[in-house]
């Protein structure tokens, strides 16, 4: 069911935008779209012990590099260069509000997953981060385009739980790649892994038929005026916001780069946690996802973005610690109670992002909010991988790293409480010039 649009518009001013529920197909076609997103992106953590051993010598021995093929160091610096290409997304996600959403999003996911597939047939290593960095950012704008689209098309009472819906489908996306890879690694390997993002890729054209433009969009483009081209544009008078929202961003994906990066090859060659267990542990972090996604909805819409943000993403750092304490009863336990805890603060967040900044650059803060948290990842990674390195201290890179972090969630109470407010209401008028300028 729709809310119809003010039946006569007097300018893109003053029309009121047709909005949606969050159980509408445009909608759900938008959390297929994460879904498949989610598929694509989280080959590389799924498949990390394959490609390790593939590409790498595995030994008798106590190091990381014995136990996996490469070194920590090694695959830290891989998987942070795949992170740091997702700065490329900063251009892109900003493009959307100059060329549409819905135009960027299925550009984006179709040349993401070809590139996916495309990373099956490495030769080497290096081949094979160089393949793969190529899609991050592609797929990266895809995930904060999805998470905009869906903000857009609901109102306050629903944008929370759209938030969830699309959050819940890229979890359902990564989590049936670390299912498959649990129980079919040893069949498909990386390269048949990778070579499955063929079947989402097969789905954007019908998926196209689902995603339609926001209403929101619509109006703010037919404006006299509007932002140049440019890196991320946003204007002066958003810029403090963008901050706060950048370093928290950051200190996130300090605790979620690495704590998401190492954890199936940690369970895989240095625990030697059966496939089974790993599958089993996907699933019940599956459920208490979903059940984070219930929770934080709620917690969203009646305690408010800001301590439900704070509250997950302490619980991240917390149960990242856990996961790596060393014993397999406490890897299960901390990654579960971690996606619960992750799950809890992406509607919170999603719908800030949303409701903080205006249409005309509200695709430019979601790339921004992506890049500073590619920076993060990268700092968390490098830094933990090269802590584990000496001595196999899985432990205590954890606390090194994930704690600290954690201390930025204070932050939040920097930025407005928007519960229960429409984007309009917190920006009700946008000088002409407020995009023409990049951050």
């Amino acid at each position: 069911m729709t809310l119809p649009p003010d039946p006569k518009p007097r300018s893109g001013a003053t029309r009121r935008p047709r909005l949606h529920q969050w159980t509408d197909r445009t909608v759900i076609g938008v959390a297929l779209a994460a879904l498949a997103s989610g598929f694509g992106q989280f080959g590389v953590i799924a498949a990390l012990g394959d490609v390790s051993r593939d590409f790498g010598r595995v030994v008798q021995g106590g190091t990381i590099a014995d136990q996996m093929g490469l070194s920590g160091t090694k695959l830290g610096i891989g998987l942070a260069i795949i992170r740091l290409a997702s700065l490329g997304s900063l251009p892109l996600v900003g493009l959307a509000d100059r060329l549409g959403r819905r135009t960027m999003l299925l550009a984006t996911l179709a040349l993401g997953l070809a590139l996916t597939v495309a990373a099956a047939g490495s030769p080497s290593y290096w081949w094979f981060v160089a393949i793969f960095a190529c899609g991050r950012p592609l797929l990266s704008s895809t995930n904060a385009l999805t998470e905009v689209i869906a903000a857009e098309q609901t109102d306050a009472r629903g944008r929370a739980a759209a938030v969830a819906l699309v959050a819940a489908g890229y979890g359902v996306g990564a989590g049936l790649t670390a299912v498959i890879h649990s129980l079919a690694s040893s069949v498909l390997g990386f390269r048949g892994m990778f070579a499955l993002a063929l079947v989402p890729l097969a789905a954007v054209p019908f998926l196209s038929g689902w995603i339609q433009e926001p209403d929101r969009f619509a109006i703010a483009a037919s404006a006299e005026e509007h932002p140049l081209p440019v890196l991320g544009p946003v204007g002066r008078q958003f810029r403090g916001r963008l901050a706060v929202i950048a370093v928290i961003a950051f200190a996130l994906s300090m605790i979620t780069g690495p704590a998401n990066s190492y954890v199936f090859v940690y369970a895989q060659d240095v625990l030697h946690q059966p496939g089974y267990v790993t599958a089993t542990m996907v699933v019940g972090a599956g459920i208490a996802g979903l059940v984070g996604l219930v929770v934080g909805r709620w917690l969203s819409d009646h305690l408010g973005r800001r301590p439900t943000g704070a509250l997950g993403m302490v619980g991240l750092a917390l149960f990242g610690v856990l996961a790596y304490a060393g014993s397999g009863a406490a890897l299960v336990l901390g990654y579960i109670l971690g996606v619960m805890a992750g799950s809890i603060l992406a509607p919170a967040v999603g719908a800030m992002l949303t409701e903080l900044f205006p249409t005309s650059v509200r695709a430019s803060a979601a790339g921004w909010w992506v890049a500073a948290g590619v920076l993060g990842a990268v700092t968390g990674l490098v830094f933990f991988g090269a802590v584990a390195d000496t001595g196999n201290r899985f432990a205590t890179g954890a606390l090194l790293t994930f704690l600290p972090a954690a201390l930025v969630a204070g932050l939040f109470w920097l930025l407005p409480e928007t519960l229960g407010k429409e984007p309009e209401e917190l920006w009700p008028t946008v000088p002409r010039t407020a995009g023409s300028s990049g951050a």
